[in-house]
């Protein structure tokens, strides 16, 4: 990358999760309006559906893109100590992470599972 686009691979990252994520609130927000879920199995059935599954995992890593790059951001402008920049950068990396993978296996368990739970 060239001098002249230092910071356009986050700040297009930034943009292009930012799309996403709300494309999908937007939809959630549209398909529950017009079809609400009545209970637990439902629910369920409807979230364990390999599209809303695949769909619904690109919005958690599309939330953590967006979300490490503003973090990232916010510690690389405002602090200055480096070993605090580090120790910040590593307990962020290391939250994240562990929110993912957390997520990762919600999502994985529930298509195991199937849509008769």
């Amino acid at each position: 990358m060239s001098r002249q686009a230092h910071g356009l691979r986050a700040w297009v990252l930034q943009r292009f999760s930012a799309v996403y994520l709300l494309l999908f609130l937007v939809y959630l927000g549209v398909h529950f309006s017009r079809v609400p879920v009545a209970d637990f199995t439902q629910w369920h059935a409807w979230f364990a559906a390999p599209l809303v599954n695949l769909a619904t995992g690109l919005f958690i890593l599309s939330l953590l893109i967006h979300a490490w790059v503003g973090i990232r951001d916010v510690i690389m402008d405002y602090v200055t100590h480096t070993g605090v920049r580090v120790a910040l950068f590593a307990a962020v990396m290391l939250t994240l992470a562990g929110c993912g993978l957390w997520s990762l296996r919600v999502l994985f368990l529930t298509v195991l599972s199937g849509s008769g739970a």
